[in-house]
């Protein structure tokens, strides 16, 4: 057994020969700049691509195959270079009608073990939205309806960005997961947190007490990958050892997750859009109480607030930490050239977060910005609350 890392929601911005897939996403992420990106710079493990299901996408892993840098493994997942296990996704919104009537839409993260299985999902999702060529188009179907069809090409299917206000379960649709997939619900066994919450909000919701959480960065430009992300427990890396640690079988597991402090979300508090200001009162409110406006965008630990059904946070004794960390293009002072000359010298970014002493990382760019990231990853730098879009700051 060995320790890996890895980040399971990494977005794909223009196929190979330049067709928009993800439209939000930088048109520099595509299939294999995120594995060189993930092996030569990020010192990522697993990655979880997920627009996949896309038929562009799907003829580019047919040509990066083809060059012999990659090849499938018999227990799922891509192998390249021998250092990063890339799982082919696809993420897929939902349309869900919630106990109260209430309509919204969520977004779920779907893997499959191999080629073959996502091009058979890729098909049948097609009948299901507009088009499929594009990444997380609105489909026709629930989560309720999915899972199965996820489940007829062998995959899994994880619940994304749960609490956000847009597009997630809790956050627009109901207050209970139990409610969308009923008498499925015990397939359901990871959800991924989003930027804007943490295992300790999370835990406040007791349906959730026996899901393992899962933190990813959600990336739409190559240097956002492993903005966050999970220290896994396995016995290498492929679809089947990934899906053991997420169910937490035979000795694997998830060791712990790694996320921005939520107040660094961008949605993490309730937001005013008519005076432009995060509002951090003690209760949620659904009226700004500087001007009176309705217009707000309520944030996570609002949500959670509202929704949660324990007085205090208890995890089960099995839950991993969450240990919060700061990226290094969050931290003050480290700019794109401070970067790439830590890389330089240091070879990939889990290198200079886990592993190097202050002493290190100091020779190479001198006392004040080593003593940023060593305050930065030990949680000793102040966080101001980002909402309503706008990411929190630190100082």
């Amino acid at each position: 057994m060995y320790e890996i890392f890895a980040d399971l929601h990494v977005h794909i911005g223009r196929s190979e020969n330049g067709k928009p897939i993800k439209i939000t996403a930088a048109k520099s992420l595509n299939f294999a700049n995120i594995a060189k990106e993930c092996a030569d710079r990020k010192g990522i493990n697993v990655v979880g691509i997920i627009d996949c299901a896309s038929p562009y996408v799907i003829e580019d892993i047919e040509n990066f195959l083809k060059t012999g840098e990659a090849y499938e493994l018999k227990d799922g997942g891509i192998i390249y270079k021998d250092k990063v296990c890339i799982l082919l996704g696809s993420e897929v919104e939902t349309s869900e009608i919630a106990r109260n009537g209430k309509c919204g839409s969520a977004h779920n993260i779907c893997f499959f073990p191999h080629l073959k299985d996502i091009k058979g999902f890729s098909k049948e999702l097609s009948k299901h939205l507009k088009n499929i060529t594009l990444s997380t188009q609105r489909s026709d179907l629930s989560g309720y309806e999915l899972i199965d069809i996820v489940e007829k090409y062998n995959g899994i299917l994880i619940p994304a960005h749960v609490f956000t206000p847009f597009k997630s379960y809790y956050g627009n649709c109901t207050d209970r997961l139990q409610y969308i997939f009923k008498e499925k619900f015990n397939k359901i066994f990871a959800i991924e947190l989003g930027l804007s919450s943490d295992t300790y909000l999370a835990d406040m919701i007791s349906e959730l007490e026996d899901k393992t959480f899962v933190t990813n960065s959600d990336a739409h430009s190559l240097p956002k990958i492993a903005r966050e992300y999970n220290k896994m427990l396995v016995e290498d890396i492929s679809f089947k050892e990934v899906v053991k640690a997420l169910k937490n079988e035979e000795g694997r597991k998830i060791i712990a997750n790694y996320g921005l402090d939520p107040k660094l979300g961008k949605y993490h508090r309730t937001y005013c859009d008519d005076c432009n200001r995060t509002i951090e009162t003690s209760e949620p409110v659904q009226t700004c109480p500087m001007c009176g406006g309705k217009n707000v965008t309520f944030g996570v630990f609002d949500r959670i607030e509202l929704i949660k059904d324990k007085k205090t946070t208890k995890s089960p004794f099995n839950r991993p930490p969450y240990i919060y960390q700061v990226p290094l293009n969050f931290i003050p002072g480290v700019g794109g050239k401070t970067i790439e000359k830590l890389l330089d010298n240091f070879e990939t970014e889990m290198n200079i977060l886990h592993h190097l002493s202050k002493d290190d990382i100091e020779a190479v760019v001198g006392d004040k910005i080593a003593n940023n990231i060593v305050r930065a990853r030990s949680g000793k730098m102040i966080v101001h609350a980002g909402g309503g879009g706008n990411y929190g700051k630190i100082s």
